[in-house]
């Protein structure tokens, strides 16, 4: 590649000339290519060390002049072609135009200006964003493609110097972080060491330092740990693995491949060697803390943040923290923890003005919002930048105005007073009939139709109880006028200060009048509410009357939600309840429905309208959750994960024996899933989901940590699972709300775990104090690196399970081992990853559906299929083995969907791997005929169909409608609803009844097909150890096979008209029209040797093939004896020189060419009276061969039975696979050393 000009002060220093002219000099690195001895080996080293370019340029061109001692580098090649190109253009061009020149800096100026010219010529046409990437990056971008052979969609995010230790000895080199997999090359005085991981193969990351290992990173893999240290900045290092390892988790969990944000802003001043992905996974990593910190929608980006001062008037002074602006929030979080937290919408802010500077407030600014509250921030550095970026921003928010709903719904929930709110009892006829009205016409909801538009459940459902007038009553009013202080204190909705006193309110409980508001303020769902009006009654109106799995579920689950409150024993919170569920399940079909979202779903709609219950559960299971309530429930078992690391850590006695007794796993899914709603009492499970909505998973893991400690004593003296549950389960049953005003509501899970012994009662806001008091100091940032690292072991084992089931699936019926096809199912699944992170579209990944059984989520098309075939098969036939890859393709999938699982994958191999003589030629013998067979092959089907007579086309197409409507309902079930599992099942069953295929069942073979046998095998030969005998048996087996078809004519009875054996041929296999191979070539061929053919009564044949000396062999036929015989008797020299010969008693020389195989052409003509109209003459369409007659005549040769029951070794080739596609996904051979001179 041409270079900018660099001066080179010592040229001859590590470099040897080569080639030389007056101006220019052609050197190559010493130790590169021959010899190089001691000299090269210490340059190679150094090179690696110090990251020359020379390691991945070994050749370069200088420019010279005569008188100066300077150097100019203009040139660079990674191979001698390359920098030879270049060295003859600049002697074609330059040498005779620099000869003219007197002055030797005008030779220089014009050879570096010429220079910069054909650089800017050749980056004219380059993509604009790889110019952002700076040119020290490129370079090492470059070395790492053509090191680990990596392909151009492959890109390197960034690259550090370290050590990898290998034993106990250090190999310095350099690590390379691309998207898809960890890299590592070194060079040490002749000693390589390469690396290739794939990020979705790791499964644990560790920074840790030991005696052995100084402060390093380990890298564990299910088959090796590998450690990297001497980093010169560590903590970088292992956030970006973190990084990509989730990515790649990611992808494996929901088929969330990496695209690169391409609307980064670009920085205001060049970045040095910090590539665009680099920078774009950092820009990540910011905005998914901010959101998280602040409980901001998916959608919101961080622009920047800024050390500031926040004026709070409740405690009258400024508090140092960060302001953060993105698109439509500016927030606010102080240095201390606890000192408060502000989140001001763009859509509510009316003034953002820069006030007076003063050496009190040096540049303050003020925000002014709808709700009548000002905000001052001083001491920002960049004000008058800062006041440009937010003026941007409120441009840009859209002029709606969602504070006048926000006011009217505030002031119906402060004073409930002011609206008399109807009490319906379960039998009133109000309860029953919403359901008539919402069915149709669902969206109307803010109409006042339907209650639950409006009002929680609980105030339709509100009984008369006494608690309200008596202590209870009082508590409740005094909690609310706390709140009521609070607010005028600390402001009331979004732009509330949240502060130490506000968790404190919280923790005593929040009054059931103010639930509903604060759980949308705390959740954040109040922000995503307001900025999508009538999302919710569209999604209800399109998601009415639709059908498919998660329906279906929802509606087995509706009356088992809270059935013994009262709002749930009637149609009108049923109804709600099953307006919200599907609502969900529309949106976000990912997760559908799942188990433990209708408990707690009617939770909220007790306390908030259907639009705001919707929202809150958005912000469960897409935040606060994530992952919690798909088909694997990923997020629950990650969380428990860090329970399990949680009480190793605070409670080490008890952490042992809840790992012998398995309790962990067993109760955390249900504590974690319904956040306590299942397993405690209405009216102190719904105090903890208080605390979750203002803390979030950080509360519900101390309070857990609270119970285990609260029961230690007995847990310790436990002797099975079942006690230890019953001592849990009977302690949360007693867990108790005393200052609800609610009626107590029946716990039906207390009378599984009553005993004999009165129960002590446990009260919830003690519970939920001593939780804070011993395990408090949590941290959110903590919890979310703990998930990362719990993440990682949760995704791995679950593959490694559907691995597990997999293989158990098939292997009943495949003739693989167990370690086989562990090996193939990785091959198998390394390859469809490929496709979704390398493949030109996205279409791969868009094909995984978590939903489906295990044995249906990774599926390979085509393409991908004819890659593992080639690497894979036995059956090598050269150029010709991608056309029988194609064929065994559309042989296994069966559905038509033009995509194979693993189970129709392993059954092809396994036909071909295992078995005996007769399975194997049974697939082969498959191969060629339909559907394996492709008319595509032959010529186009537009050709086909134009030569057949219109009958045979009507019936053929009336058999596939037939099989079309046959197939219909399962298909468009299939599509409809692709996670109905019936559609497996009876599948499944289907399988299972199909009786074993036995050899009579097979069709016989028509002459066109049989020869495009004959060729498949004549390729499968060509490399072969005994080819020439192979050749001369197959010779013999196809003229003896082409004799007894001729024979096998006489006795046929068939009718003499072309249209009838056009007809006879459909019967037998109907798709052989338009799947049966033709060319011009062999049908001409055909019609020439037709005569001779007829006066033919014997022909005996015996030549021996021989291997040719052109590139392209070829077979055809060899000398017959006898009169009338087409050609005279060659002999051996003759056959070298001119062709390989074979005799086939009905095929003429020319329709078995080689060059028509090497080319693949095919070779045979169209059946029946087509081919007769177009040529003038006919092809015998009488001629068929059985299963049972090629079986038996292949048995005739003993060479072509030792070539078919030779065992082949599958392990090998997988290796073998892997080394060369660098997929080392779970082989242990992480390490290709070798010495280089």
């Amino acid at each position: 590649m041409w270079l900018g000009p660099e001066e080179v002060l010592l040229a001859g220093a590590l470099w040897v000339t080569e080639r030389a002219n007056p101006f220019f000099l052609l050197q190559r690195r010493r130790g590169h290519g021959k010899g190089g001895g001691l000299t090269g080996l210490l340059v190679g080293t150094l090179d690696v060390v110090l990251d020359s370019s020379a390691r991945v340029a070994p050749y370069r061109i200088l420019h010279q002049t005569q008188d100066s001692q300077v150097y100019w580098a203009v040139a660079c090649g990674s191979s001698r072609k390359e920098i030879t190109k270049h060295w003859e253009w600049l002697e074609n061009n330059l040498l005779q135009t620099l000869s003219i020149f007197d002055n030797e800096e005008d030779i220089t100026t014009f050879v570096k200006g010429k220079i910069h010219g054909i650089i800017a010529e050749e980056n004219k046409n380059e993509q604009p964003q790889s110019e952002e990437d700076p040119g020290k990056f490129k370079e090492a971008e470059l070395k790492m493609r053509k090191q680990f052979g990596m392909p151009e969609v492959e890109k390197l995010v960034n690259y550090y110097s370290c050590s990898y230790w290998k034993g106990r000895v250090p190999r310095q080199g350099w690590l390379y972080l691309t998207v898809n997999h960890l890299c590592f090359y070194s060079f040490l005085l002749g000693k390589e060491v390469t690396l290739v991981i794939q990020w979705v193969d790791v499964t644990q990351l560790e920074k840790n330092a030991t005696l052995l290992f100084p402060e390093c990173i380990k890298v564990s893999t299910r088959d090796s740990e590998l450690y990297f240290s001497m980093f010169l900045n560590i903590n970088e290092t292992f956030k970006l693995m973190e990084q990509l390892a989730n990515i790649a988790m990611r992808q494996l969990l929901d088929n969330e491949s990496f695209l690169q944000d391409k609307s980064l802003p670009k920085p205001r001043r060049p970045l040095k060697n910090i590539s665009a992905l680099k920078r774009d996974l950092d820009a990540r990593a910011k905005n998914e803390c901010y959101r998280a910190t602040f409980r901001l929608p998916k959608d919101e980006c961080l622009d920047g943040h800024t050390d500031c001062t926040l004026w709070t008037p409740f405690s009258k002074m400024h508090i140092p923290g960060q302001m953060f602006v993105s698109n439509n929030y500016i927030c606010f979080a102080s240095r201390a923890e606890e000192a408060c937290h502000l989140i001001i919408p763009l859509r509510e802010v009316t003034i953002v003005e820069k006030a007076d500077s003063s050496s009190v407030l040096p540049s303050p600014l003020s925000i002014s919002t709808k709700s009548k509250m000002t905000f001052f921030f001083a001491n920002l550095k960049d004000r008058d930048f800062l006041v440009q970026r937010i003026s941007d921003f409120l441009q840009r928010t859209p002029s709606k105005k969602p504070c006048s709903v926000d006011r009217e719904w505030k002031w119906n929930v402060a004073d409930p007073s002011s609206e008399e709110i109807p009490e319906l009892p379960s039998s009133s006829p109000l309860a029953v009939s919403p359901t008539s009205a919402l069915s149709h016409r669902p969206v109307s909801f803010c109409a006042g139709q339907v209650p639950t538009a409006s009002q929680g459940l609980l105030k339709l459902f509100r009984r008369n109880s006494d608690e309200l007038s008596g202590p209870k009553g009082a508590k409740e009013k005094m909690k609310e006028e706390s709140w009521n202080i609070h607010f005028f204190e600390y402001g009331r909705g979004m732009c509330m200060y949240r502060t130490a006193k506000t968790r404190e309110l919280v923790q005593k409980g929040i009054p059931e009048n103010l639930r509903g508001e604060l759980w949308l303020l705390f959740s954040g769902a109040w922000n995503e509410m307001v900025t999508h009006p009538g999302y919710y009654g569209d999604l209800v109106e399109k998601s009415m009357g639709r059908y498919n799995l998660a329906t279906e579920e929802i509606e087995r689950d509706l009356h088992r939600s809270m059935p013994e409150h009262p709002a749930f024993q009637n149609e009108l919170g049923i109804a709600a309840l099953r307006r919200v569920l599907t609502a969900y399940a529309f949106r976000n079909p990912t997760i559908g429905y799942c188990q433990a979202m209708n408990i707690v779903t009617s939770v909220l709609l007790l306390y908030c309208n259907e639009e705001e219950a919707f929202w809150l559960l958005v912000a469960l299971c897409e935040r606060m959750l994530p992952d919690y309530y798909n088909t694997r429930v990923v997020g629950a078992l990650v969380d428990q994960g860090i329970f399990e690391e949680l009480t190793r850590e605070y409670l080490p006695q008890l952490s042992e024996k809840m790992q012998d007794l398995g309790v962990i796993s067993t109760i955390s899914l249900s504590w974690f899933l319904t956040l306590f709603l299942s397993v405690m009492p209405f009216e102190s499970a719904v105090v903890i989901v208080d605390c979750f909505f203002y803390e979030g998973i950080k509360f519900i893991l101390q309070v857990s940590l609270a119970i285990l400690d609260a029961n230690m004593e007995k847990l310790l003296q436990c002797c099975d699972e079942g006690e230890a549950m019953t001592i849990l389960g009977r302690y949360l049953d007693n867990v108790v709300n005393r200052q609800s005003v609610s009626p107590p509501i029946p716990h039906l899970h207390a009378l599984l775990t009553s005993g004999d012994d009165p129960p002590l009662e446990i009260d919830i806001f003690e519970l939920i104090k001593t939780s804070y008091e011993k395990f408090g100091n949590l941290k959110a940032d903590d919890i979310e690196q703990m998930r990362f690292k719990q993440r990682l072991k949760v995704i791995q084992s679950l593959e490694d399970t559907a691995k597990k089931s997999v293989v158990r699936a098939v292997s009943g019926d495949i003739g693989f081992s167990m370690e086989e096809l562990e090996e193939l199912y990785v091959v198998f699944k390394a390859k469809y990853l490929m496709s979704c992170y390398w493949g030109n579209n996205r279409a791969a990944a868009a094909r995984r559906d978590q939903s489906l059984p295990y044995l249906e989520q990774y599926r390979i098309d085509m393409e991908q299929f004819k890659e593992l075939f080639i690497s894979l098969t036995p059956w090598a036939c050269g150029a010709h083995t991608p056309v029988l890859a194609a064929r065994l393709f559309r042989l296994l999938d069966e559905n038509r969907d033009s995509l194979i699982n693993f189970k129709e994958f392993v059954t092809g191999m396994s036909g071909m791997y295992h078995g005996d003589l007769t399975e194997k030629l049974k697939v082969l013998y498959k191969l060629h005929l339909p559907p394996a067979l492709n008319p595509e092959e032959t010529e186009s089907a537009l050709e086909a169909t134009s030569y057949f007579t219109e009958d045979v086309t009507t019936e053929e197409t009336q058999e596939d409608k037939g099989r079309r409507n046959e197939n219909g309902p399962e298909k468009e079930e299939k599509g409809t609803s692709p996670q109905d599992y019936r559609y497996y099942l009876r599948m499944w069953a289907k399988e299972k009844e199909n009786k074993k295929e036995t050899i009579k069942d097979l069709p016989k073979m028509s002459q066109e097909q049989f020869i495009e046998l004959c060729k498949t095998l004549y390729n499968m030969f060509s490399e072969d150890p005994v080819e020439q005998e192979l050749y001369h048996a197959i010779a013999t087996v196809a003229s003896l096979l082409l004799r007894i078809g001729e024979v096998g004519k006489k006795f046929s009875n068939r009718p003499t008209r072309k249209s009838e054996d056009c007809k006879a041929s459909n019967t037998q296999d109907p798709v052989s029209e338009e799947e049966s191979p033709t060319s011009e070539q062999s049908q001409n061929s055909a019609v020439e040797q037709q005569p001779q053919a007829d006066h033919e009564d014997k022909a005996s044949v015996d030549a021996q093939p021989e291997k040719t000396q052109q590139e392209n062999q070829t077979l055809g036929d060899g000398s017959g004896e006898g009169q009338g015989s087409p050609l005279q008797l060659l002999s051996d020299d003759e056959t070298k020189d001119d062709m390989s010969m074979s005799s086939y008693s009905m095929v003429s020389t020319g329709s078995l060419q080689c060059e028509d195989i090497a080319d693949d052409t095919v070779l045979v003509g169209c059946e029946g009276s087509s081919a007769a109209a177009r040529y003038g003459s006919t092809i015998d369409t009488d001629w068929s061969i059985s299963f049972e007659q090629i079986l038996a005549s292949m048995l005739t040769e003993t060479a072509l039975v030792n070539y078919f029951e030779k065992k082949v070794n599958i392990l090998q080739k997988i290796k073998d696979q892997k080394k060369v596609e660098r997929q080392f996904s779970s082989s242990s051979d992480y390490e290709l050393s070798s010495v280089s001179g």
